[in-house]
């Protein structure tokens, strides 16, 4: 998969036009059009007056200076690699959550399908029983992967379907276990407080489960993603994110602002349509494909 082509929105937002910036020449008006730039790539105030700030100080510096390169090694430095995740049981139990339509169910397809390949099993579980729609989703999902499912009728309590999915992963010696959650919108306080209650039970069912809360996160919304993210995080323990949609837009900047602000590793990123368009976040990679190389 070429990342670069997957992203070619975002980076002829933020590269080609800065390019065509700086080569003009160096100066406040050369900065004022970049700040637009970076703006319009939605890294944010604050991450774009860090850039600008290193802007100035290595022109100043030396006049030859490399805008790319100065770029490049600002945002490496705040996509840290992280540690893979190593599950620490089994079944390792992953919960994920987030608002309506973010991308949780074809998320969580391309991740089980990602573990089956590894030669692991997996049962997906649909805690979601407010839309029939959605056990249905997962299910068609689960035929064409060819991974089982555990769904129940519309309107079961959500905690409940939470504990008899742990269980039956248990019982059945799967490797993991990922819960599909009902999307809703951070401030509708009961739903986040069921929320709550499904991540309890999960620990109910087996000692230390959840192992990971993954976030889904839709990265056309840009930066109107974080207030959401830090609501979740009021009510359960998140520990990972997934960014998805990013082929589809031109603000992949927000990525670097919800790094910086969420201090969250970003496991995946999802950049297409097709089934293999869910790929393990790489932050140099990532670098590489928005901005180019280091020349």
């Amino acid at each position: 998969m070429n990342l670069g082509e997957k992203l070619k929105k975002s980076r002829n937002a933020l590269s080609r036009k800065l390019a065509v910036v700086f080569g003009q020449g160096v100066d406040e008006n050369t900065l004022e059009f970049a700040e637009e730039i970076l703006l319009a790539s939605d890294l944010g105030w604050e991450l774009t007056e860090l850039v600008l700030e290193q802007f100035r100080k290595e022109y100043k510096l030396n006049s030859d200076s490399n805008w790319k390169t100065i770029l490049v090694t600002i945002l490496e430095e705040l996509l840290p690699e992280h540690e893979p995740w190593v599950p620490a049981a089994k079944p390792a139990v992953t919960m994920v959550v987030g608002v309506n339509g973010a991308g949780k169910t074809t998320t969580i397809a391309r991740l089980s399908q990602s573990i089956a390949a590894g030669g692991e099993s997996v049962l997906m579980g649909c805690a979601d029983t407010y839309r029939a729609a959605a056990s249905e989703q997962l299910a068609l999902w689960g035929q064409r992967l060819n991974i089982p499912v555990h769904t129940s009728v519309e309107g079961t309590d959500p905690g409940a379907v939470t504990f008899d999915v742990i269980r039956r992963a248990q019982t059945k010696k799967f490797d993991h276990v990922i819960i599909d959650t009902a999307g809703r919108l951070p401030t509708q306080k009961g739903l986040m407080d069921e929320l709550s209650k499904v991540y309890r039970v999960a620990g109910k069912a087996m000692e230390g489960a959840p192992h990971r809360v993954l976030l889904v996160l839709d990265g056309t919304v840009g930066q109107n993603a974080l207030p959401q993210a830090q609501q979740f995080m009021k009510f359960i323990p998140v520990t990972d994110l997934v960014v998805t949609k990013l082929d589809g837009t031109a603000k992949g900047g927000s990525v670097f602002a919800m790094a910086r602000e969420l201090n969250l590793p970003i496991r995946y990123i999802g950049v297409g349509e097709g089934a293999d368009d869910m790929v393990t976040f790489d932050g140099r990679a990532f670098v590489e494909a928005i901005v180019g190389g280091n020349g």
